[in-house]
């Protein structure tokens, strides 16, 4: 039975403001530097006072670069999230329906709030330190799930960053029940490492008794396995998902698809921003392997989108270069 949507994603919708900071810098704000820190709105605001002018705003949030990337690809996604009736709001909607992704959001049911915003702090060594207002977006609720898309999808893809909220927790819960229930695989990515840190209960609940897919970069593996050995980290991701991701950064990522364990080689670049690396190999992983490319290529495409992605400031490329990296590697 051939599904609508190859993927249905949720996530937290934010207003992405990127600024060009120095490692003194963060330490003079108090900031923790590599991480994602929630916040509210009069600390976020206090902190864009200090910073300079920001190079780069667009819309954001995990989940919906990772269904970007899907749609710029050629494939069919569904976005759910929550916007407020605002100018920031109103631009999220605009850009999710250029990017040719279908989502809960219209024009005449957004609610009053503020639409979430994240400052994406770059330093030299193009490492991302993300301080987060949640706004509206910290109330996802169930009431923005549509269960008839979950349905008619091949996966359902969880961001990490929604255990931070209990009503979020819930809905993504509640998701993950409509498509096991469908017979829809459950991707689910771990996002940060602060997600295991912190909210690790929240983070548990949503894998419960396994999911079929999951992402996670090499310290959010490690901290998920308590341990600083890789080996053991695979190990123990064996017993949560059927198949898995686990990005190494330099190194390249490893790939385990049910049966073998896959090294995936790194395509050497010279980073700037690694802001939305982990959402691009996300959102090229889940194209390839709803499209009829093998585990092996998905993994060589995401790991080369990836790679291009760094060398320039911000979450996404741009649809013609996706296109192109995906022309190149099926020569």
């Amino acid at each position: 039975m051939n599904k609508k949507y190859n993927v249905y994603g949720m996530g937290n919708a934010l207003v992405d403001m990127e600024f060009e900071v120095t490692p003194a810098l963060l330490s003079q704000l108090k900031i923790d530097k590599g991480v994602m820190t929630l916040m509210d709105e009069a600390q976020q605001k206090h902190i864009i006072e200090q910073l300079p002018p920001p190079c780069k705003q667009a819309c954001g949030g995990s989940a919906a670069n990772t269904l970007v990337a899907i749609s710029q690809l050629g494939g069919k996604g569904f976005y759910s999230c929550k916007v407020a009736h605002d100018d920031s709001g109103a631009f999220y909607l605009q850009d999710l329906i250029n990017c040719g992704l279908d989502t809960n959001l219209r024009q005449n049911n957004r609610p009053e709030g503020i639409t979430g915003k994240c400052l994406v702090l770059v330093t030299p060594d193009a490492d991302r330190t993300m301080n987060t207002f949640l706004g509206i977006t910290g109330n996802l609720s169930t009431a923005e799930l549509n269960p008839e898309a979950i349905k008619d999808s091949q996966y359902l893809y969880i961001e990490g960053y929604l255990v931070s909220s209990p009503i979020a927790l819930e809905s993504a819960i509640e998701a993950k029940k409509i498509a096991q229930q469908a017979g829809v695989k459950v991707s689910f990515s771990l996002s940060d490492a602060n997600m295991v840190n912190f909210f690790r209960e929240g983070v548990e609940k949503i894998i419960g008794d396994g999911v079929d897919l999951l992402f996670a970069n090499q310290d959010e593996a490690l901290k998920m396995a308590n341990t600083d050995d890789l080996t053991i980290a695979v190990d123990y991701f064996k017993t949560l998902a059927k198949t898995f991701a686990i990005t190494l950064g330099k190194k390249g990522s490893l790939i385990f698809d049910g049966e073998k364990l896959m090294e995936i080689p790194p395509y050497p670049v010279t980073a700037v921003d690694t802001v939305g690396a982990g959402d691009m190999y996300a959102g090229c992983l889940l194209y390839g392997i709803t499209n009829g490319l093998d585990w092996y290529s998905s993994g060589k495409l995401a790991s080369l989108a990836s790679a291009k992605l760094v060398t320039s400031f911000g979450p996404r490329l741009l649809k013609e270069e996706l296109q192109e990296i995906l022309e190149d590697l099926q020569l």
